[in-house]
């Protein structure tokens, strides 16, 4: 059932259905530094922003991931 859903969905960005709709979009994205500090502290970075192309579909495409997905995960993390 899962891989019928999957490739519905993989047919549908590929052939634009319904009405020839967009394949990709771009969200932005925030990237941060966290650095572990002494005594158990997080300092932040700001590492700035970034736009990332996404897809338009329920499942990741094309090595892009969904663009519902990213506009709910606008923040990047990355643990130093």
């Amino acid at each position: 059932m899962v891989v019928l859903l999957y490739a519905g969905d993989y047919i549908s960005l590929r052939l634009r259905i319904p009405g020839h709709r967009e394949q990709f979009g771009k969200i932005t994205v925030h990237t941060y530094y966290a650095i572990e500090k002494k005594a158990n502290k997080i300092e932040f970075d700001t590492a700035g922003s970034q736009d990332v192309t996404c897809t338009h579909s329920l499942f990741p495409h094309f090595g892009h991931s969904p663009c519902w997905y990213l506009s709910r995960h606008t923040e990047n993390r990355i643990d130093l």
